[in-house]
């Protein structure tokens, strides 16, 4: 494979591999870890807003807790 510029690529990837020598995979290894969390893909600007989970957390949060108490202030009759 040659670049653009004319200099050879320098690739050591062996041509084969002994897959055996790699030992038996384990599937889920570290899926234990993952127990009890739901991962949620943010767009780069709003990742950019929070710089920690626990940022976005405590933000949806108080999401949460003010669209409860607007739920509430709905559904309660007004009194006069």
């Amino acid at each position: 494979m040659k670049k653009a510029n004319g200099k050879r690529f320098n690739d050591d990837m062996r041509p084969e591999y002994d897959l055996r020598s790699l030992g038996p995979g384990v599937r889920g290894k570290y899926a234990g870890r993952l127990k009890g969390t739901t991962l949620v893909a943010l767009r780069p600007e709003v990742a950019e807003a929070f710089p920690t989970a626990d940022a976005v957390n405590e933000a949806l949060r108080v999401v949460m807790k003010a669209s409860a108490v607007m739920r509430r202030a709905k559904a309660s009759p007004k009194r006069s």
